[in-house]
Order: structure tokens, then sequence, then C-alpha cells
């Protein structure tokens, strides 16, 4: 079995550390796979692949694993049910990245169009907001952002309102917070520990 020695990621400037020559194999990876730190994979040739890493990783598509032999694995990203958004131009197109970033969704940004995992509520939410919605399979790969976490894990971090349960998150509301002054006026959300 081969060690992984190191991750190299085209995104860091190390691009030129990817030489064709050296590709060994190549692992396709589904979501839950793709965050590791300890574990073993088998690449699409065979290649048994170990993994001791010092801290968890998330790989993308193009990054490559070094292993102790000096050989490659390029990094392959399975293709899943996804929905591909669409607006009407560019303020549009972040006005609906905004309403999905205010539900915590994960999203990939392309340069006109966006993409995230199918979703019956958000896809009539965003029809209702005039998005154009074309169902596709195909590598998602979505930003990380500050509160980055595997595949299909739910985070949590407050904003100065309550969550009832996981998904509960559909409701309207701005996510002020609470700066040491009172605004008289109410958010519509349960704010704890302020001063009436």
């Amino acid at each position: 079995m081969r060690r992984v020695v190191r991750v190299i990621r085209p995104s860091d400037g190390d691009a030129a550390r990817l030489d064709a020559a050296r590709l060994g194999d190549s692992v396709v990876l589904n979501a839950d796979q793709r965050r590791i730190q300890t574990g073993q994979l088998t690449g699409v040739k065979g290649t048994a692949i170990g993994f001791m890493l010092p801290e968890p990783v998330l790989l993308r598509a193009g990054d490559a694993l070094e292993l102790d032999d000096g050989s490659l694995i390029d990094i392959v990203i399975e293709a899943e049910p996804l929905i591909e958004v669409r607006g009407h131009d560019l303020t549009h197109l972040a006005r609906l990245a905004w309403h999905l970033g205010d539900r915590h969704v994960p999203v990939q940004v392309l340069a006109n169009r966006l993409r995230l995992r199918r979703d019956g509520a958000l896809e009539a939410m965003l029809s209702a907001l005039g998005a154009r919605l074309t169902p596709i399979e195909a590598p998602f790969d979505p930003e990380g952002g500050a509160y980055a976490t595997p595949a299909h894990a739910h985070h949590e971090h407050h904003h100065g309102h309550h969550h009832h349960a996981q998904g509960d998150h559909d409701h309207p509301h701005d996510h002020a917070h609470d700066h040491g002054h009172h605004h008289g006026h109410a958010h519509g959300h349960d704010h704890h520990d302020h001063e009436r």
C-alpha cells in the first residue's frame, strides 16, 4: 500500500508539480469521501492508497495526491443530481445567491450560474424568485466558506436567533446581530440576553 505524503492543489500554485508523467492512477470520490484524514482508498487501476494525514483535508476536483514513491493520484469527483440556477442577469443571480446563502445552502458559484443539490423546497423558492432551473448530473464542488463542513453535514452557528429544528430555516429574516445598541424595532425572531 502506498502512503499519501501530501495533497497538491493547483489553486495553491502547485500546478507545476502536476507532472503528467508521474500520474499513476486516479480515484473517483463521492461527496462523503472527499473529506479525509485517515483511511484507505483504491484507485481505478487498483492502486491501494493509505491516508494518515495530520489534519482532515477536503479533496477537490483537480487536486492530486503525492504518494511516498513519488507518483501522483488524480482526484475525480463523482457526478450527482444537481440543479443549475441562472438569473436574468448577474445582479439577479447575486440576489438568488444571497437567498441561498441566507439559508446556509452549499452552493457552487460559476461565472454565470449557481449549482446546488436537488431540493424541492429550494427549487420552488428559486422559481418564485424568477430563476431558470435546469436539472443536471455533474460533480459538485461547493464554496467552502467560513463554515466549511463535510458534505451532507449540518452545522450550527447562531446569529442571535433561534432555530427550532434542522431545516426550519425557511423563514424570512435578516441576520442582524446585537452590536450593543437597541434598534427600537422587533426583528421577528428571538433574541436572547437582550436588555429590554
